[in-house]
């Protein structure tokens, strides 16, 4: 009996040494899509100190969630960011669209846009002392034209904050054609107001964003800077369509003039991979910063792209002063630096 408990007792340690050693492999691959998210579009990734954070437009409707990772791979659900509901200075109703977030200033600032009662698209302000919040309303709306606003940006550059921001096509009618584009101003010190007037970034004007269309967009800005040169990432397209990707822009100052990459667009379909509309993106780095990645959604279903969206990350590089792209992809890649 003692042989037996003492072969039973090796045994139990043999299963939990093996056990152990299984779950602290690393991983060394990821495959689009990653996260387990279902249903998210509109996807932004911040990384503050050693923790990534992710909101996008999903469910509920009346709110954001926050995902957490360590990786940017593999995401946690950590709820409710911002609940409209409990928000005592709440004015949107519905669409609440494309959040984004920033640490500015010993404090996490988060801007989206939602609809309010007359169907009116504007953008908002809340802020929080936590990136998983409660983000509170501080400026909402942040500006009031009467017209529909959406998918802003804030971007920082020499301690001064700039706007990009999305005149959307729904009631942006110009030459008989509903156009969505992209405008940029400065911000005041707090982030509260706009300073100047706006600037017009860029609008459809390349073959492939369906100048022939009846609706064409200019949507999603997401910036950045390299050696004093300005990228402006944008996507075209309807977001519901397999042609949705991303192009970029470039320029000397935040405030233009912007010119487009002729051989736009840098992340498209690629239907036999099963990629389908591609687009609204945000840019991050690896854990220890030594790698770019692009993060960016695409159709959950190919032949439905409205059935919802799913999360992708690829590799973002520079190829001299020219922005790539290595995706998107469905193969396995070594997963994001340590």
């Amino acid at each position: 009996m003692k042989r037996n408990a003492k072969n039973n007792g090796l045994l139990f340690l043999l299963v939990l040494s093996i056990v152990f050693c299984s779950n602290s492999v690393r991983r060394t691959t990821y495959t689009n899509p990653v996260g387990e998210i279902e249903r998210i579009g509109d996807p932004f990734a911040l990384k503050h100190e050693d923790t990534y954070y992710l909101y996008g437009t999903s469910p509920p409707k009346y709110g954001f969630k926050v995902w957490e990772s360590k990786n940017l791979v593999d995401w946690k659900d950590k709820g409710l960011a911002f609940d409209s509901r409990a928000d005592r200075n709440n004015w949107g109703v519905n669409r609440f669209w494309a959040p984004e977030v920033i640490y500015y200033k010993d404090k996490f600032y988060m801007i989206y846009s939602a609809g309010d009662e007359d169907g009116v698209m504007k953008i908002a302000i809340a802020a929080s002392e936590n990136p998983l919040g409660p983000f509170i309303n501080v400026k909402a709306p942040l500006f009031d034209n009467g017209i529909s606003f959406i998918d802003g940006h804030i971007f920082i550059d020499d301690e001064i904050p700039y706007l990009f921001y999305v005149k959307d096509c729904s009631q942006n009618i110009i030459n008989g054609r509903h156009i969505s584009q992209i405008f940029v101003q400065e911000m005041s010190k707090d982030l509260l107001s706009l300073k100047g007037l706006p600037r017009l970034v860029i609008q459809p004007d390349q073959e492939w964003e369906g100048l022939l269309k009846e609706y064409q967009w200019n949507e999603g800005p997401f910036a950045l800077k390299r050696n004093e040169i300005y990228y402006l990432m944008y996507s075209a397209n309807f977001f519901a369509s397999a042609d949705y990707g991303v192009g970029y822009a470039t320029a000397s100052s935040p405030l233009g003039p912007w010119e487009k990459y002729e051989a736009n667009p840098i992340v498209k379909k690629d239907l036999s991979l099963g990629v389908s509309g591609p687009g609204h993106n945000s840019v991050t780095t690896s854990p220890d910063e030594s790698e770019l990645f692009i993060v960016y959604h695409s159709h959950l279903d190919a032949d439905n792209p409205r059935r919802g969206r799913t999360l992708n990350i690829d590799r973002l590089y520079f190829e001299g002063s020219l922005l790539k792209v290595k995706g998107p992809t469905r193969t396995p890649q070594p997963m994001p630096s340590k």
